[in-house]
């Protein structure tokens, strides 16, 4: 299962830098406007080290971690929405992604211009919403215009479809996103997904900040987060330059002596990727085996059959039920026979919801 994430922001703050900490992919970082043209996509792995732990157990022949797609998108400007700039290109590129990491600049460098003059996160986040809001309700005014049609001949589908585009409307006008509206009904909330609307994408605010307010954050970034929080919005507080630094290192103990100095637990780029990851509210179940220890990405809350069929589509058509361990058993009791005869192993069926890390065995019959 791909995850897609989409790095968004102004021209020069920060993006293309922070994508190359993310990704062996180089994006040029300059110090101008549009310096990302064409979008640079790299595929990066979910830090995840449960599955390190497992295999110094198992010894499998190759770990496989979960991944991610990160998309570097070209700076966006005011007009966009009315193709100004790179505008349509830039807004055809987030369509394509499942959730937006907007990057927004949180630090003062007179050596590094800002396209509007001067520093203002806040103004900036909602160049980028006014922008993402106004494509939202020109996609909704025609569609709106046509569904009306058809729902006025008694059509259920676009009786429900209208509901949603008012609904939809009514908030965008205030200048508020679309994922601020939810709906109750499995019909509503089907229509609601095949819009594929910009702002009902889950998004991550990635404060770029200076050095030494990498690891408390500062004024900037502290109203971010104030207006973030009346969004149900997730933040995160990373120095770019740092990060740079640290992807610099080739070893992990460098990294970490590193990290270590600056009073940091972990680099910004792992907590960025794993925030990312459960952005979409995606877990990770494992198989573990002499072949390999290998994470499964699904989403939370689905069942043992849904869950196989990640693997195969013949696990879900023909299982029989699933085996399964908790990670911490299996780390407790140091090997899969181990967990048997503890005990600690459960046999589960159809309606078994799978919780994250579980290490799991399917039995099938096709």
């Amino acid at each position: 299962m791909a995850l897609k994430c989409g790095i968004v922001g102004l021209p020069n703050v920060g993006k293309s830098t922070l994508f190359n900490c993310l990704s062996s992919a180089k994006a040029q970082a300059a110090n101008f406007p549009f310096c990302t043209i064409e979008p640079n996509v790299g595929i990066i792995t979910v830090p995840d080290e449960r599955l390190t732990r497992l295999a110094e157990i198992v010894h499998p022949g190759r770990i496989v971690p979960a991944t991610c797609e990160i998309v570097d998108i070209a700076g966006l400007v005011k007009g966009a929405s009315k193709g100004e700039g790179l505008g349509n290109k830039f807004l055809g590129n987030i369509r394509e992604t499942d959730a937006i990491i907007h990057v927004l600049r949180c630090f003062d460098d007179e050596n590094v211009t800002h396209v509007d003059g001067s520093i203002d996160p806040i103004r900036d986040k909602e160049i980028i919403d006014t922008e993402l809001q106004l494509k939202d309700l020109e996609t909704i005014e025609s569609r709106l215009a046509k569904q009306q049609k058809v729902a006025a001949l008694g059509n259920k589908d676009a009786k429900v479809e209208v509901k949603v585009l008012m609904a939809y409307k009514e908030v965008l006008e205030k200048g508020q996103n679309a994922r601020m509206v939810s709906f109750d009904s499995k019909e509503e909330q089907q229509a609601a997904h095949d819009l594929f609307l910009l702002t009902a994408k889950p998004v991550l605010y990635v404060c770029n900040v200076d050095e030494s307010s990498a690891k408390t954050g500062n004024d900037y970034s502290n109203r971010v987060e104030e207006v973030a929080k009346n969004e149900g919005a997730e933040v995160l507080v990373i120095a770019a330059k740092i990060e740079e630094d640290i992807a610099s290192f080739e070893s992990y103990d460098d990294k970490q002596m590193f990290l270590d100095e600056l009073g940091l637990e972990e680099s910004g780029v792992n907590r960025l990727i794993k925030k990312a990851y459960s952005l979409l509210n995606l877990q990770t179940f494992i198989t573990a085996g002499e072949m390999e220890v290998k994470a499964w990405t699904y989403h939370k809350g689905w069942k043992a059959p849904q869950c196989a069929g990640v693997i195969h589509s013949d696990f879900e058509k023909g299982f029989i039920r699933a085996e399964v361990i908790k990670y911490d058993d299996y780390i407790q009791y140091g090997s899969e026979a181990a967990v048997r005869e503890a005990g600690k192993l459960s046999i589960e069926g159809k309606e078994y919801i799978v919780q994250d890390g579980d290490i799991m065995h399917f039995r099938f019959n096709v």
